[in-house]
């Protein structure tokens, strides 16, 4: 049978979620199976979208095919290519905070992390007073917006990445390999369907096998409740920095995060499951970027993460995970960080939050006023990802 391959995949990714480590509660199992859902539809996707010849970008991760802590912040889009091709990536810059490429020589495995080979943000491309821009990616000599493909590039990743969702807006973006413009790929055939729904299988197995793996490269080598200092983000963009942890809290119990308010363009911070995926987002306060946080009058922002909610404007939803990963991050970075730009970390007494917390008065945020916080994150989400 055509399909028998990927649903062999699809049955033994069943056994992968039954057997992490992490469960312990029949939630963690239910959230679990929703995550083998959105990667089941994700590797659909992907191995249908594997068109080096006639490329096109697709969304990489998004609210319902999360992977690998996915950024609440972020609209991820990728497109595979060939070194020794040209591609024409065309588009119009939006108003959100970043716009970055990446050019990766593989992908995530559950042994290793690609490498970046490339990675720049829009300061480096000539973008006209419309917005309007053109970036050529080939084997050719480099100049400029023209950049040289080192051997082995196999995806270009594109992100938009948003520090105020209320009024950001997307930009556009295509891409075509330039001389098949205007051409059409061949008819598919038999053997192609075949491979493709043989190759979803293996991307489901590995997308799952990798990202329960990842945490323990480069979290949980630390000690829980703590942060590490601003460090280059693991396979990430060159003019980004992040600072993570994992954590693990009683219901009595709240962690304050303090961290100074970055004059970099975008700092953001959220939550993620022991899946390590972003935790709901769209319906929670599960993350906070520095223009949608309250900055207290000495120019730093405090977290306050807990699973009670203690009447706070920085109240990071736990949403019932009492354990679980956190990460800030800093992006279109014009200098390196050091140690006293990353967070202090802090677990405290939740009953003792009023005097831990130094502008705690301040701080404090009405039923009413929250709601509407929840409904703006949930339009601002739903624009996005239609707009």
């Amino acid at each position: 049978m055509l399909t028998q391959p990927f649903a062999d995949a699809v049955a033994e990714a069943e056994e992968i979620i039954k057997g992490a480590k992490h469960i312990r509660t029949d939630q963690d199992l239910i959230e679990g199976y929703d995550y083998l859902a959105g990667s089941i539809q994700a590797s659909m996707m992907l191995a249908w979208a594997f068109e080096r010849d006639h490329p096109y970008f697709i969304q990489s991760t998004g609210p319902h095919t999360k992977m690998g802590l996915d950024n609440p912040d972020a609209l991820y889009f990728h497109s595979y290519i060939r070194d020794d091709a040209e591609y024409v990536v065309t588009g119009k810059r939006g108003s959100t905070t970043d716009l970055s490429f990446q050019v990766l020589n593989g992908d995530y495995s559950p042994v290793d992390v690609p490498d970046s080979l490339a990675a720049f943000d829009d300061r480096r491309i000539d973008i006209g007073d419309d917005g309007e821009f053109e970036v050529r990616f080939g084997p050719g000599p480099a100049g400029p917006n023209y950049f040289t493909l080192a051997p082995g590039s196999a995806m270009l990743v594109v992100r938009e990445v948003y520090s105020d969702w209320d009024t950001e807006r997307r930009g556009l973006i295509r891409i075509r390999r330039a001389d098949t413009a205007g051409t059409a790929p061949p008819p598919r055939t038999m053997d192609l369907m075949t491979k493709r729904y043989g190759v979803a299988g293996k991307i489901l197995l590995s997308r799952l096998r990798t990202f329960l793996a990842f945490p323990e490269w480069f979290y949980l080598n630390q000690p829980v409740n703590t942060m590490n200092e601003p460090r280059s983000t693991p396979g990430g963009l060159s003019t980004q920095m992040s600072s993570a942890g994992h954590f693990e809290l009683a219901d009595d119990q709240a962690m304050i995060i303090t961290v100074p308010r970055s004059e970099a363009p975008y700092q953001g911070f959220q939550l993620g499951s022991p899946w390590y995926i972003s935790t709901d987002y769209i319906n929670h306060q599960t993350s906070l970027t520095a223009d949608q946080a309250r900055t207290d009058p000495d120019g730093k922002i405090r977290f306050v993460l807990a699973e009670r909610d203690p009447g706070l404007a920085n109240w990071i939803e736990l949403t019932g995970h009492r354990r679980g990963y956190m990460q800030i991050r800093w992006q279109r970075l014009s200098r390196e960080l050091g140690p006293e730009d990353g967070p202090q970390v802090e677990v405290v007494p939740f009953a003792e939050l009023p005097e831990r917390l130094p502008h705690h008065e301040e701080s404090r945020i009405t039923p009413e006023q929250w709601r509407e916080r929840i409904t703006a994150r949930q339009a601002a989400v739903h624009y996005r990802m239609l707009g």
